[in-house]
């Protein structure tokens, strides 16, 4: 999704009550899960202001250094100094993320009422999940995703990822004041995004898909210095900085995708555009990586990366650790969880009950 003016941009096709949020007087916090997003706001003596946005099935706690426990009825998560509680019947899917004290006092509530607990490394890879005993719905969920027109979705998917990827070109032509696209590429872009509407077999759709972000790196890279060797997107190893920050960013919004996949119950290998492991976490960061990823490393390439941030080593490129410490950051802003989960769970639901499937860029 791109971010412009605090707007949120998406293609439509086709709860878990609030937390109890307990915060010391006198202390702000910003929460900084993986899945949700709250926010404390200190006002004049000492009252607080909480703005809530949307929640999901799923619970995560990422970082390190969490305990997390329970009492029959209650999902207690401490880190530091917060406390956040649960409902436990209303806990579908709990995500961690990293390294936390897990009580088994937990591990069996959570069980006795259906929730599944699923680990990942602390870069978003899935290590393993509990599941508790006899669960069907996750076998159904998974049938449901081979047996689910594939062309419908792979459509609603490339044709949001090809908007998603106009948006950003004609953004930059505006805000850059520059020409980007040589003569009829705009046109033609343009009219891929509507053919796309009218294919009927799934290679076709790929076929054009893939024609489509050969040209955007390509257009783009007519707005980087010519020195860096970024011509167009290229396979790993990478011989270039650009290509390299990609990867790694592309890496960072992948993670976040897998875990909330998970937290949904969906088969990461069911993709619909794509094919593959991990093929549906492909499908739906690609329409999140213009906004999510490419500005910002775009933006780094052009205003403020320097010879001494990489190293050219024969068949590859080195990035430094400050380098990827400045993407990290830039990354954490830009990659909007809230809105991976919301693709995420739009999906869960149109497998489930065959509603409108939202795209977001």
């Amino acid at each position: 999704m791109l971010l412009h003016d605090n707007c949120i941009y998406g293609v439509r096709f086709g709860l878990i009550p609030p937390k109890h949020r307990r915060v010391p007087s006198g202390l702000a916090v910003q929460n900084d899960e993986l899945i949700r997003r709250c926010v404390v706001v200190i006002r004049s003596r000492g009252i607080f202001s909480v703005l809530m946005v949307t929640e999901y099935p799923w619970i995560s706690v990422s970082g390190f250094g969490a305990h997390i426990k329970s009492t029959p009825k209650t999902l207690v998560i401490q880190k530091k100094n917060i406390i956040e509680e649960y409902p436990i019947t209303e806990v579908k899917n709990l995500l961690i993320i990293g390294g936390h004290t897990l009580h088994s006092s937990a591990v069996l509530n959570l069980i006795r009422h259906g929730a599944f607990i699923s680990f990942f490394e602390a870069d978003g890879t899935p290590a393993g999940t509990i599941r508790p005993p006899g669960d069907q719905n996750l076998i159904e969920l998974y049938d449901l995703q081979k047996t689910i027109p594939r062309q419908r979705f792979a459509t609603a998917i490339a044709q949001t990822s090809v908007q998603a990827r106009l948006f950003l070109m004609e953004r930059e032509e505006e805000l850059r004041n520059i020409r980007l696209f040589y003569e009829g590429e705009l046109e033609f872009l343009r009219k891929s995004r509507e053919e796309l509407a009218f294919l009927i077999k799934l290679d076709e759709i790929r076929r054009l898909h893939r024609l489509v972000s050969d040209m955007y790196y390509e257009i783009m890279s007519r707005n980087l210095p010519p020195e860096l060797g970024f011509r167009r997107r290229s396979m790993r190893p990478h011989v270039d900085p650009v290509n390299a920050m990609l990867s790694f960013g592309y890496a960072m919004l992948f993670g976040n995708c897998t875990v909330a996949s998970i937290g949904a119950r969906l088969d990461p290998d069911g993709g619909l555009l794509h094919d593959g492991k991990n093929s549906l976490i492909h499908d739906l960061i690609d329409s999140l990586k213009p906004g999510m990823v490419d500005a910002v490393v775009f933006q780094i390439a052009r205003e403020t990366l320097h010879e001494e941030d990489y190293e050219l080593i024969p068949g590859r490129c080195m990035l430094s650790d400050e380098l990827i410490q400045v993407i990290t950051e830039r990354l954490h802003t830009s990659i909007n969880t809230d809105i991976i989960n919301r693709q995420v769970l739009s999906l869960a639901n149109a497998i489930r009950t065959g509603s409108e499937f939202t795209v977001l860029y």
